[in-house]
């Protein structure tokens, strides 16, 4: 079977997605979705990505509440800065932070939450010195943004390490 579907998750969510973008269940759209889907797991096995085990699986649920909370919070506010920037003056900025992560996976979710994250773009990751930098749309309170990502990475290490 692993064979065939080296890593089947990613085979059946690359399906999901197909059908979802094809917005179509023919059985012509099913099978072009196993095709692809199945083409694509044998790259990513050519591309050895590395394993992660998740350790903590109740803190799953919680991160995910939590980054999609954060997102549509984020949402509003960029909402409000363009709505407003006439009026006030927008303090844009980079930022760096110290991070404590060693997982790839886990840089890679916390790096996918912090570009979901509207008014926010991952920019650079330094492994030697774990120093992350990140610029924001709205830097006025840094320290608020210190403690979110703060509290993302530790939330990935304990999930993933």
């Amino acid at each position: 079977m692993r064979t065939w579907f080296p890593y089947p998750l990613l085979s059946v969510a690359l399906l999901l997605m197909w059908l979802l973008l094809s917005q179509s269940v023919t059985p012509g759209s099913i099978l072009l979705g196993l095709i692809v889907s199945t083409v694509l797991a044998w790259v990513t096995l050519k591309l050895k990505p590395a394993r992660s085990r998740l350790n903590r699986w109740s803190r799953i649920a919680g991160f995910i509440l939590r980054a999609t909370g954060d997102v549509i919070r984020s949402n509003i506010a960029v909402t409000l800065i363009i709505l407003r920037a006439r009026r006030r003056v927008v303090a844009a900025g980079f930022m760096t932070l110290g991070i404590d992560l060693e997982d790839e996976n886990a840089l890679a979710l916390l790096a996918c939450v912090l570009t979901a994250t509207p008014g926010t773009a991952w920019l650079e990751y330094d492994r030697r010195q774990k120093i992350l930098l990140i610029h924001v749309l709205d830097i006025e309170n840094e320290e608020l943004w210190r403690k979110t990502i703060r509290r993302y990475a530790a939330d990935l290490k304990e999930i993933f390490e």
